[in-house]
């Protein structure tokens, strides 16, 4: 069984999720998103993108 995680950088995480840049390195600012840190910046995993996208954003995409 392969249980590899895999991680993607900002850029692919904003595309994956439909969203800018800007809203994903805000959503891991305030928390509302996981980030690891990697030699060359942040990384998000493919499940908590899956977890974003399963709830909608609704806890960071929403504008103040």
């Amino acid at each position: 069984m392969n249980t590899k995680t895999t991680f993607h950088a900002i850029s692919e995480s904003a595309w994956i999720l439909g969203v800018s840049r800007n809203t994903v390195s805000r959503a891991i600012r305030t928390g509302a998103l996981r980030a690891t840190r990697c030699r060359t910046g942040l990384r998000v995993s493919s499940a908590e993108l899956a977890k974003a996208l399963q709830d909608g954003g609704a806890a960071w995409t929403t504008s103040s």
